[in-house]
């Protein structure tokens, strides 16, 4: 019997489960990762930009009102409770919520779209909407996997996504489509999780029931946890949403949404390896200061010099990336891209921070951080994105970013004893002093005058530099940041 859909009597340990669901999912992960970015970058070539800005929309305004058909119930569903306690049981009475939440939800927003949106927008807007829906309501099997600790069908899942729709928008945008080869994807992505789990040997299968007691306790806990999904979710596509209502959906949000992506696929790089395993090893050493302390230092001041580096050498090519990657259409992005590299910086930081709350029982405190990020973020854009289009978008996110890192490490102190002037001073000090030489080097006549000649020189010297001044400041703590790396991912991986 497949060990997706019932556990048997020698099922493996937890441990066993939580090291085998790890592997899958940081293998998974890294080829999301490599297709996506090859994906990204093949459609920014072949494709207007003005699709890329009428799909960022769409997706903003079916992902920011998803808190409806989720409301906050996963987490309810993954809590253990007397009210939880029968899988069963709980499954249905999850799916019965679901499927009222998520017709409610559909429905409101297909009326949206028809009244307020026409032309390819419309057409967008009602896509999403129905893949949306198709996807909210295979949350349930999903759950029971994850309550299973049991990941290995979800990890196939995404990397079988990420091929399909990698091949099936590529082949499109080669045939001559335009939206449709970025909404095709969502059709892919949609018959592909009803399919692997609810027909192919499905993980359990929909039934309803309503028992007041369940529901009751599913819609007690989700309204505790709805404001933190609220937060987060506006957090991610308020600046989207803001950059098509008033600055346009067309060319406008379509430099600013590539810009984004492409400066966040670092962080992406960064982030996943470590964040897998960061939550765990805080929460395994909450009850020793000195060690976590430890763990805390090593584990931001990685993500510090590594996303310095990346950041600053990104920031460095830009023009030449953009110019010879993606095309000269793309090239009025080249301001929002480098501000956007900020991400790069600090959102690997955010995610481990948070994860230290988590551990510690505080998940309030993120709360109110991104109560306030929030505010900030709504101020900028409309003091500065009027202003400045889309780099003043760009500006307010930066500051809403920086803004809640700085809280977020202060209020970190609690638990974890850190120097932020040995976080930060030499890794910013060696990336100034690489991208001043790294410049200067670039214009100088021998070098100037050819996008591949200076990309190149640019990244040697910036790379040499960056490299060796870190490795003269502060080497020993390098050689110990790198092993602690490779020891909690392969830790984790079983390797």
């Amino acid at each position: 019997m497949d060990q997706d859909q019932q556990k048997p009597k020698s099922s493996p340990s937890l441990s066993q489960r939580t090291i085998s669901s790890a592997s899958w999912n940081i293998a998974s992960s890294a080829v999301q990762v490599l297709v996506g970015v090859a994906r990204t970058w093949l459609l920014a070539r072949w494709l207007p930009v003005y699709v890329f800005g009428i799909y960022a929309f769409g997706i903003s305004v079916v992902n920011l009102s998803g808190v409806v058909p989720n409301f906050g119930m996963g987490g309810a569903f993954l809590h253990r409770d007397p009210e939880t306690e029968h899988e069963e049981e709980t499954a249905r009475a999850h799916f019965t919520l679901k499927l009222i939440f998520t017709l409610a939800w559909a429905a409101l927003l297909a009326i949206f779209a028809l009244l307020f949106t026409e032309g390819e927008t419309r057409t967008a807007l009602l896509l999403l909407t129905l893949t949306g829906s198709g996807n909210h309501l295979t949350q349930t099997p999903r759950l029971i996997l994850m309550r299973r600790v049991v990941h290995r069908r979800l990890a196939l899942i995404q990397l079988v996504d990420v091929l399909l729709c990698a091949a099936v928008a590529l082949g499109l945008a080669r045939g001559g489509a335009t939206l449709w080869a970025l909404l095709a994807t969502d059709i892919v992505t949609m018959v592909l999780n009803i399919v692997m789990l609810y027909f192919w040997r499905p993980v359990w299968r929909p039934r309803l029931e309503w028992v007041p007691q369940r529901i009751r306790y599913f819609l007690r806990f989700g309204s505790r946890n709805v404001l933190a999904v609220v937060l987060m979710n506006a957090l991610d596509r308020v600046d989207d949403l803001w950059t098509g209502i008033f600055l346009g959906k067309g060319d406008p949000l379509g430099f600013y949404s590539r810009a984004y992506t492409f400066a966040t696929y670092p962080s992406k790089i960064l982030a996943t390896p470590i964040n897998t395993v960061a939550g765990g090893t805080y929460a395994e050493l909450k009850g020793s200061r000195q060690r976590l302390s430890r763990a805390f230092f090593r584990t931001n001041a990685f993500l510090v010099r590594s996303g310095f580096y990346l950041a600053g050498l990104l920031a460095l090519i830009a023009p030449e990336f953009i110019r010879l990657g993606l095309g000269e259409k793309w090239t009025p992005m080249v301001n929002t891209f480098r501000l956007m590299l900020l991400f790069t910086l600090f959102d690997p930081i955010k995610a481990t921070v948070a994860n230290l709350f988590i551990a510690a029982g505080e998940p309030e405190k993120v709360v109110k951080v991104r109560s306030i990020q929030l505010l900030i973020l709504l101020v900028g854009l409309f003091s500065l994105g009027f202003w400045l289009g889309i780099e003043g978008v760009a500006l307010a996110v930066d500051l809403m970013l920086v803004v809640g890192i700085i809280m977020l490490l202060a209020l970190a102190r609690a638990h974890v004893d850190f120097s932020p002037r040995r976080m930060f001073a030499f890794p910013a000090l060696a990336l100034v002093l690489a991208l001043a030489l790294a410049y200067g080097t670039s214009i100088l006549p021998a070098v100037a005058g050819s996008d591949w000649r200076t990309g190149i020189v640019k990244t040697v010297v910036f790379s040499l530099v960056y490299g060796g001044m870190l490795l003269a400041l502060e080497r020993r703590q390098i050689i110990e940041m790198g092993t602690m790396a490779i020891r909690l991912v392969f830790r984790r991986t079983g390797g």
